[in-house]
This record gives structure tokens, C-alpha cells and sequence, in this order.
């Protein structure tokens, strides 16, 4: 199965970091031009142990559904989604944080997963799917870390 590491340093602590990976609203927000929204489950906050989000998004021209549940939660060092349902065959995400220092994280997201249609899965993943996974996670986390550094992620968070 193919497998995707990205790595992101934050110049901001850990459990701010955390939180804001975990918001569905910072999330939404770094999926703009993917039109994604949550519909179901957990649709505002920040998600937790045992908790499912159903997305619905524009990716590669396909309006899909996409429901993930957090089954790992060690908080404010890892917590890991799995999709539940969606295109994909399987699609595992691990998000882990490490201090640095006190005032920088270093976060790494694992993404395991497995392309759907077999041979044409294979090739689509070959050809773009993997990529473009690779850069929308990268995107997603660059949204993170300026909300993290400018100080607007602690203002944000205090809606919760």
C-alpha cells in the first residue's frame, strides 16, 4: 500500500498545534478550494476518541462522501483517523506531534492507504493520486502553522 510522511515544523506549542489539527472548523477552512463540508457527525469542534466526520468534497472533479473515525487519541502527541466510508479501499491517517522546544512542534502526518479499482487504482496512483494526496495534506498543514504562529490559532480556538 502506498504510504505518504509528511513532515511540518511549527513554531508554536504542542497543544496548540494538536487542537488545531483536531478542529473541523480549521479544517474547512484549509479545504476551501476543495468545497468540503462536514455533514455528519462531528461537524463543528474539535474531534475526539471514538468520534466520526462524514466530508463532502470536490477531489479530482469527483463530489464524494467521506466518513473518517479517530480510533487512536493520545493527546497532545497523536491521534489517528480511518476511513469508515468512502472511494478509497482503505485510508489510514496518523498525525503525530513531537516538542522541539517549548515554542516549536514538530508534526508528522502518515497517510497508509489504498487506491480503489485494482489495476486502475495502481495507475491513477502512479500517474496523480499520489501527489495530489501529498500536496493537499501539505497545504492543509500550512494553514496549521499560520494559524499557529500568528497568534490567530489561539484567538480561534477559544470558540471551543
Amino acid at each position: 500500500m502506498p504510504k505518504i510522511k509528511i513532515t511540518t515544523e511549527i513554531n508554536a506549542k504542542i497543544e496548540l498545534v494538536f487542537d488545531l489539527s483536531r478542529s473541523i472548523e480549521l479544517h474547512l477552512i484549509s479545504t476551501e478550494n476543495t468545497k468540503e463540508k462536514a455533514i455528519a457527525g462531528k461537524t463543528k469542534g474539535l474531534i475526539e476518541l471514538g468520534e466520526q466526520v462524514t466530508w463532502q468534497a470536490t477531489h479530482l472533479g469527483l463530489r464524494q462522501k467521506f466518513t473518517s473515525k479517530i480510533i487512536e487519541f493520545q493527546p497532545p502527541f497523536l491521534f489517528v483517523d480511518q476511513m469508515q466510508k468512502g472511494i478509497f479501499k482503505s485510508f489510514r491517517l496518523e498525525h503525530h506531534f513531537k516538542v522541539i522546544s517549548e515554542e516549536k512542534t514538530l508534526v508528522i502526518d502518515i497517510l497508509v492507504y489504498e487506491a480503489p479499482l485494482s489495476f486502475l487504482g495502481k495507475l491513477a496512483d502512479f500517474l496523480f493520486l499520489k501527489r495530489y494526496l501529498k500536496d493537499f495534506l501539505t497545504a492543509r498543514n500550512k494553514i496549521i502553522k499560520t494559524y499557529a504562529e500568528n497568534g490567530k490559532g489561539t484567538a480561534f480556538l477559544k470558540q471551543y
